[in-house]
Order: structure tokens, then sequence, then C-alpha cells
């Protein structure tokens, strides 16, 4: 691995900054949340139409730019920086390379050029609340996570000729506002048990969607109800839907870590700007001795995340080993210990719902709800690594 960044993911990186600087303030940010899709559309268009970043991972055949996981990654990262509300990471990182791992040549035809030039946003809908478990992140995702043949989650039963949907999903990242969903749902019952993925469009007769309460307001989410949803196989019914969501899982944690190392980063620069301010006892309180060591210790917690995070998106991007999950986990850890530090050293202004302190410490902790948390993604790469295999354990 060349730890180096090329001339083009520098540039990348410094575009997207100086958009997101102007663009994705303070004040843009709480008002992006505070509209019905959780998002501002002009910023969408400028990161989509004007950037590319949603092709940015994709075949230039499909409309796409040609690049690896690897620049996606470092785009996430400055968006990460900025909490910038978007379907990037739904549309792009979710849904995109399940359609052109799953899909056939029609669909791929007919979703990606669109997926691409971010003229339709997606979202992946699983039942309940496991996506985490759905990726598999935490745990084996073979399991009934669909529903397994029991009441519950999303069932799909062939009639007429055409697939319909029963069922219910929460917590489906801009779920109430992308124009296609692509929905988990277990069939076949208990004789030919199977989780397969299904294409519905905004607008389908029977599919209800409603904005959730999120901790996190920067990441929009819905709750999903389905009754008899028509919808459309997403490739066909001998795909290993479980291995494509793991693959897909694996880069998207990958992903994820790099954006948290971004937002964690922006946590531990604007932490040390404020206390070189802040004066007490007639001196910068940056200058006192504990100050010091302990933004010494989130200052080395960030880097150790951003290198982990880098070889998990290398890694992704060179078929290598899949080591996404315990980047995510180690990312995580150090967004959530900057952001922890950075409202103690505020004092009381950090506190406050004015102050955007509290925004990376929510962020911190929505991601572990939805992708964590962190002792099971450890847990599952130690179960998968085969650690403690032979039954010892460390004392």
């Amino acid at each position: 691995m060349d730890a180096h960044l090329t001339a083009e993911q520098e540039e990348i990186r410094r575009t997207l900054r100086e958009l997101l600087v102007k663009r994705c303030g303070s004040e843009e940010l709480r008002a992006a949340g505070r509209t019905p899709d959780g998002y501002d559309h002009g910023l969408w268009e400028a990161l989509a139409g004007g950037l590319g970043l949603p092709g940015l991972a994709l075949p230039e055949r499909y409309g796409g730019v040609g690049c690896s996981i690897t620049e996606l990654a470092l785009a996430c990262e400055e968006s990460g920086r900025a909490l910038a509300p978007s379907p990037l990471l739904a549309t792009a990182v979710l849904v995109a390379p399940l359609v052109l791992a799953l899909g056939t040549e029609a669909q791929r035809a007919a979703l990606l050029p669109p997926l691409a030039s971010g003229a339709l946003t997606a979202a992946l809908a699983v039942p309940g609340t496991g996506l985490a478990t759905a990726l598999g992140l935490v745990g084996d995702n073979r399991g009934d996570w669909a529903g397994g043949g029991r009441a519950g989650g999303v069932q799909a039963r062939r009639e007429d000729g055409a697939w319909r949907l029963y069922g219910q999903a929460a917590q489906v990242l801009d779920g109430h506002s992308a124009g296609l969903l692509v929905v988990a749902a277990h069939t076949g019952g208990f004789a030919r048990s199977r989780t397969l993925l299904f294409l519905v469009r905004a607008g389908a007769a029977g599919l209800v969607r409603a904005r959730q309460t999120s901790l996190d307001g920067t990441r929009p989410q819905a709750r999903l109800e389905l009754r008899e949803v028509e919808a459309e196989l997403l490739g066909d019914e001998r795909a290993d839907v479980p291995a494509a969501l793991a693959a897909v899982g694996d880069a998207a944690a990958a992903v994820l870590a790099v954006e948290a190392v971004g937002a964690a980063d922006r946590t531990l620069e604007r932490t040390v700007e404020h206390v070189r301010r802040r004066e007490q006892f007639g001196r910068a309180i940056g200058s006192f001795q504990a100050v010091k060591h302990r933004l010494a210790d989130v200052y080395v917690g960030v880097q150790a995340a951003r290198s982990a995070a880098y070889y998990a998106a290398w890694a992704t991007g060179a078929g290598g080993e899949r080591v996404g999950g315990l980047a995510l986990a180690q990312a995580l850890e150090s967004l959530r210990t900057a952001a922890s530090e950075g409202i103690q050293l505020h004092g009381g202004v950090g506190f406050t719902w004015e102050h955007d302190a509290h925004l990376y410490f929510k962020r911190a902790s929505g991601d572990e709800l939805l992708f964590g948390p962190v002792h099971r993604l450890r847990a599952h790469a130690a179960d998968a690594a085969r650690l403690f295999a032979g039954g010892e354990v460390a004392v």
C-alpha cells in the first residue's frame, strides 16, 4: 500500500473542501436538517452534477467516473468534516454497488446512469433495525434477519406473475426521499427459505413512507410500510444476496471509517482553535499541561484511526482482506472520544444546542446505532479471524 495520495486524489479533496466550506456552514447545515428531505437539494446538485461524486466508483460505461472505492472514501472524508447531509451514502455506497453486483444488464443500464449523475437517489431498506446485521458487520448475515418465514420483517410472494412485498422496515437512510428503494425481503417459506432484493419505485401503490426523528439529524432516516407493493426482483433468484450484502458492507464500513476520521479531525481542529483563544487565570487554557495531554491523546487516536481507515479503503479497492468493520470500530471510537473531549474543553458553551460540538458526538452515536456498536464490530472481526478458535483467552 502506498500511503501517499495521488494528484487526482488531492484535487478531489481540495475541490470538495472548498465547496463545503462555502455551502455547508453551521447555519446551512441546520437549515438543511429542517427541510422535509433533510438535505439541501442545491448542494446535492453541486456534489452530483458538478463534481460527479455519486458516480466516482462506478464504471464509465454506466455513466460513472471509473475510480475506485478509495476516491469515494476520500470524498466522504470531506463530507464527514462538514457533517454534510446528502443522499451520497445511501445512493453511492449502499445501493449502487448492489445494482452493479446483482442487477441484470438491463437493470444496470437503466438504473446506474441516473444514480451516477445524482438524478436518481436510492435507499437500502432492510427489515426491522438490522442494517448492520444485513451488511455482515456484526455477525453472519445468512440468518433470519429478513423475516425467516415468520411474522414480521418483509415477505415477498409471487402473484399473477409479479412479486409483491408486505412488511415494514425502520431506520432506512434517506428512505423518505429516495426515488428508488432496494428492499431486502424473505421468500420461499421454510422449505426454500432465502433472502432476495427487490426494486420499488417511489410512489408505488401500497408504499407508505414517513421520516423518523433520529439522534443524528444529519443522517435522515425513515420508516417504511409495504402493503402488497408490486416490486421488481433485482437480478435473479439464484443470486447469493448475503454474499453481495457482505461485500458491500465491508466497502461501506471502510468508507464510513474514513468519513468518521474526517469528522474526528475537524472536531479536534475546532477544539484546538478554542483552547488557544479561551483564557483563564490570564493565560490560554491550551497552555495548561492537562489540556495538552488530553488533546495529544485525541490526536494519536485520530491518526491511528486514519491509518486503519485508509488501509481498509485501499484493501477494498485492491480486492484484499476485508477489514472494513475493524477500521470502522476504531474510527467511531476515535470520533466519540474527540467529540466528548471537544464538548468538555469548550466548557459551558459546548453543551448548548447552538454550538456544533454536540453534532459531532451525535454523528458518532448515531453511526454506532446504525452500523455498530463498536464492541460488536470488533467481536465479529475477531470471530472472522478465528482469533479465539483455540479456546484460549487472554488473562
